[in-house]
């Protein structure tokens, strides 16, 4: 279990604070969706938890042990918004080999399998994906990782409403596994997703029901 603990955030160059005194559970294998406005601080409050943020106040606590930034790193696997944009392999095999000296094949054909890819062709370039398959394939690249915790930042966005769908599907999925956190300004979409549902605004949490 992850636990938020008071967490504040006050950005240098604002006037409020963007988190103020959150705290939040997060279970294993459950998913928690936040949703909110542009600017509410979602992508700060994700950045936050996957150790890519320093946090200014509070305590973020994994199996009753206090994390730094350093050890969420390794704990957190974050999917930015529009990850496609940052593919830097000439190849998906390579896309998915970057940073790693030697990775088994078996793996990779597995963390496919998971993302629903495993007939896609590894020497193809990234851009002959399909919008959907690309954010699939920026899944694939974390689960790699083997992340205990998923940040999806704004999952869906750019995508037509069949992509959408898959992508809520792949969530589902991968929920059996891994604990998902979703930020999203399409609270709608997730709405027959078995989840807690949560709007950030004016730097707190609201639960919301569903």
């Amino acid at each position: 279990m992850l636990e938020l603990v008071n967490i504040t955030y006050h950005p240098q160059t604002g006037r409020k604070k963007v988190l103020d005194n959150i705290n939040l559970k997060i279970n294993e294998n459950e998913i928690i969706l936040i949703c909110g406005k542009s600017g509410s601080g979602k992508t700060t409050f994700l950045e936050i938890i996957g150790g890519l943020t320093d946090l200014q106040s509070g305590r973020i606590i994994w199996k009753n042990q206090i994390v730094n930034a350093r050890k969420r790193r390794w704990l957190c696997g974050m999917v930015f918004q529009f990850p496609e944009r940052f593919f830097i392999g000439a190849s998906i095999g390579k896309e998915l080999k970057f940073g790693y000296k030697s990775i088994k094949g078996f793996k990779i054909r597995s963390v496919l399998n998971r993302v629903g890819l495993a007939k896609i062709n590894l020497t193809d370039p990234p851009e002959k994906l399909s919008g959907g398959q690309q954010r699939r394939l920026a899944v694939a690249v974390q689960l790699l990782r083997n992340p205990n915790i998923l940040l999806l930042d704004e999952p869906t966005a750019g995508l037509d409403w069949s992509m959408k769908n898959d992508v809520k599907d792949l969530i589902l999925r991968l929920s059996s596994e891994n604990s998902i956190i979703v930020v999203t300004h399409e609270p709608e979409l997730f709405q027959e997703l078995r989840s807690r549902k949560f709007l950030l605004t004016e730097g707190r949490l609201k639960t919301l029901g569903g």
